[in-house]
């Protein structure tokens, strides 16, 4: 975040800074080649969020071949958990860095890279409980630089699309994530998972149906993440720092650009809090949902995945739709009743978990109809609020506190499970943080236009 110390940033050419001044820091029109580029970037993460994170490879981990139900889940969201402190420690140079640095792909590129490794090692598990850790451990890495790698990607909204645009262009990407989901889980069920012998001769003998899934996995997410590394521009930041700053410079740095924000725009402040703990809980819900599924309703791998192909295709379509409401109607009304919904449809999975997998089928998709609008609303309200001329610095404290905030959902999962002694009660672990942050988002007040565009980042 910049230092308002004249000394420690060096201002970029005068040019660059003509949108600024003028008081458009974004483009004037969106172009269709950039945001489809961009979007291709969600569209492979789908290889991370739906086949290592929350249908295959967490299912495949928390299945008995690793141990007791209980210990594996209880194993996996403390994994989580850690990686979230570890996110928490990092995230705000980060966070820095995408603000001020002209590298931005560079960093979304190197983080990205570290992910598909983390998604190949993945085909080296076998289904033994003395590769439970080394699973594990692989999944906490390529979630700690997943996050990373989105403090860029997120970044990029304000440079692909204008302000009119930022519901569409968000929920296109949000979207494309959940099609992305799709057609890699159909890929992977019906190539691998689902048949006796699959493509190539895959069997599911020694784990290899999960393992080989895990490979197309890495190969899908490298090649969908190229497009953004050629199409983008490339960030032109108002400042470029002079100097590093190790672990104190940069918590340094994050709590002045907080302390003013508190003063110029609090409204904001308040938002980056409720916003972080409601999308974390967001987020929850996809990670448990296919372990849920499993342990708690009885699917097989083969039924988790069929589930997650209806989840992504209601998200996927409501979120795509959903960016047009939020532009017309804006984002706060549309993250309001995705929250609600989503605290009542997740109680009524906790309530009525005896009843079986039609109860999880109707309120999983009625979860699955509100995570998405929500995710992409959340962006948007926050690009509405941001005063003009600050949009990188902001955007960058919004990545850094919501990937900070990533260790809550699955410690309450952990928490709950651990006081209940059942799965299904990490349900209301989710559930609370969910609620937790819609309690604190209703205060808040959305913006009626945007700031007035300031000469100077102060």
């Amino acid at each position: 975040m910049p230092n308002m110390e004249p000394d420690a940033r060096i201002p970029v050419p005068a040019e660059a800074l003509a949108g600024v001044a003028a008081g458009s820091p974004t483009p004037e029109r969106t172009r269709r080649g950039p945001v489809i580029a961009w979007g291709m970037w969600d569209w492979g993460s789908a290889a991370f969020n739906a086949v290592a994170t929350t249908f295959v490879f967490t299912v495949y981990l928390t299945s008995s071949s690793f141990g007791s139900e209980t210990e594996t889940s209880a194993a996996l969201s403390w994994a989580l958990a850690l990686a979230g402190i570890v996110v928490l420690l990092i995230a705000p140079i980060t966070g820095q860095r995408t603000d001020v640095s002209p590298h931005r792909k560079r960093w979304l590129a190197i983080h990205t890279g570290i992910v598909v490794a983390c998604l190949a090692l993945m085909s080296l598990v076998r289904p033994d409980p003395a590769y439970l850790w080394f699973g594990l451990g692989l999944l906490a890495v390529g979630t700690i630089f997943f996050e990373l790698a989105s403090v860029n990607y997120n970044a990029m909204l304000s440079q692909i699309s204008s302000p009119r645009s930022f519901g569409k262009v968000s929920g296109f990407g949000w979207g494309m994530g959940y099609i992305g989901g799709i057609v890699l889980l159909l890929i992977v069920y019906f190539g691998f998972i689902n048949p006796e012998v699959g493509l190539f001769g895959v069997t599911g003998e020694d784990g290899m149906a999960v393992r080989v899934s895990m490979a197309v996995a890495a190969l899908w997410f490298a090649l969908s993440a190229l497009p953004v590394l050629f199409a983008v521009p490339e960030n032109t930041p108002l400042y470029r720092s002079s100097e590093r700053r190790g672990l104190i410079g940069a918590y340094r740095e994050l709590f002045a650009t907080i302390r003013r924000l508190w003063r110029e725009s609090r409204n904001t402040v308040y938002f980056l809090l409720a916003s972080a703990i409601f999308r974390d809980g967001l987020t929850g819900v996809f990670t448990f949902g296919g372990v849920l599924a499993a342990g708690t309703f009885g699917f097989s791998a083969g039924e988790v995945i069929i589930f997650a192909i209806a989840a992504n295709v209601v998200a996927g379509v409501a979120t795509i739709l959903s960016g047009s409401l939020d532009d017309r109607f804006g984002a706060k009304p549309l993250i309001i009743v995705s929250l609600v919904g989503l605290v009542l449809s997740g109680t009524c999975v906790f309530v009525f978990h005896d009843a079986g997998q039609t109860m999880f089928w109707v309120f999983g998709l009625i979860l699955c109809l509100f995570v998405g609008p929500a995710q992409s609303a959340s962006r948007t309200f926050l690009a509405r609020l941001i005063p003009a001329g600050h949009e990188g610095e902001v955007f960058g404290l919004y990545a850094t506190t919501g990937r900070a905030a990533v260790f809550l959902a699955p410690t309450a999962f952990g928490l709950f499970v651990t006081i209940g002694g059942a799965q299904y009660w990490g349900i209301l672990g989710i559930v609370l943080v969910l609620l937790i942050g819609l309690v604190l988002l209703i205060p808040v007040r959305a913006a009626s236009r945007r700031f007035a565009a300031s000469s100077s980042p102060s």
